[in-house]
């Protein structure tokens, strides 16, 4: 099975619509800090916080799955996996569908997008560029 990606607003009104829609942002804890996060609170939910790659060394998270189970998340969740430009996402929701969760979405362009010309993300594509709703921390 392959990974469907999904723009960001799409991915956001299937969250505001939709009971069973979760969004796990995939970033580190530094990111969710610094940068900001999505806010759901329109829908009355919280996205779900759990890092792909665990800083400073950047490796895979082992216990991925099992912090889904955790979340909440079931086979029959629509998870859509939000990083900041979409690779690790794409990876996370990956995992997921061979983990037992085959509703599992990439959010295309994460939460920044890729940089402009002068090399600043957020103004291009993703989340913040799609004017969808975030906060800091």
């Amino acid at each position: 099975m392959t990974v469907q990606d999904v723009r960001p607003a799409e991915a956001y009104d299937a969250i505001r619509n939709d009971p069973a829609a979760v969004l796990v942002d995939v970033r580190t804890d530094a990111e969710w800090t610094f940068v900001g996060l999505p806010d759901l609170s329109a829908a009355g939910k919280q996205p779900v916080l759990i890092p792909w790659q665990v800083y400073p060394a950047m490796g895979v998270n082992g216990a991925f799955v099992d912090h889904l189970h955790k979340a909440g998340a079931t086979p029959l969740s629509r998870i859509y996996f939000l990083c900041r430009s979409g690779a690790r996402s794409l990876a996370a929701a990956q995992a997921a569908q061979a983990a037992g969760f085959p509703n599992s979405y990439n959010v295309a362009d994460g939460f920044e997008g890729p940089p402009d010309g002068e090399g600043h993300r957020g103004t291009v594509a993703g989340w913040k560029a799609d004017g969808l709703p975030w906060r800091q921390r």
